[in-house]
């Protein structure tokens, strides 16, 4: 199963404001929908494929409702997430699978909200520690070039 999170803006709440809208309603009917942190919303889907395709579908109101979307492809990790551009790269076969561990951002988890990112690019094939604060956890997503760059 290839897992999908969406991290609504400050300003919104994802899950109720997402839900409002008819169609996002529909596109997101056939789904069993948690939220794993505070502010977001998560399915599973069948493949990298389809979840891309649900993001596509979503676009309109994740462009209004969302900060960021990340979607965990266990062919490529079974930890770290992908941002959705990269999702959708590694999907069209631009980015090898093996290659996408470079550039990350990492989110700090604290009283089950994702907190500060802190960009990072792994060392000798080492992820330096999340240092912003303290945190109970930490949720790693990969990134293009692009948005670490930033």
């Amino acid at each position: 199963m290839t897992r999908v999170c969406i991290l609504g803006s400050e300003d919104a709440d994802l899950r109720t404001d997402l839900f409002a809208y008819e169609t996002a309603r529909r596109a997101l009917a056939t789904y069993d929908v948690r939220s794993p942190y505070r502010n977001t919303v998560a399915v599973d889907t069948v493949s990298l494929g389809a979840a891309v395709s649900l993001l596509n579908d979503l676009n309109w109101y994740l462009v209004r409702l969302a900060d960021e979307a990340f979607v965990l492809e266990p062919s490529v990790s079974d930890e770290e997430w992908l941002s959705r551009a990269l999702a959708r790269r590694v999907r069209d076969g631009d980015v090898p699978a093996p290659e996408t561990d470079a550039r990350l951002k990492v989110y700090g988890v604290a009283d089950g909200e994702l907190v500060e990112p802190m960009y990072v690019t792994r060392v000798q094939g080492e992820r330096p520690d999340y240092d912003l604060r303290e945190v109970e956890d930490t949720l790693v997503v990969r990134v293009t070039d692009d948005e670490f760059r930033g």
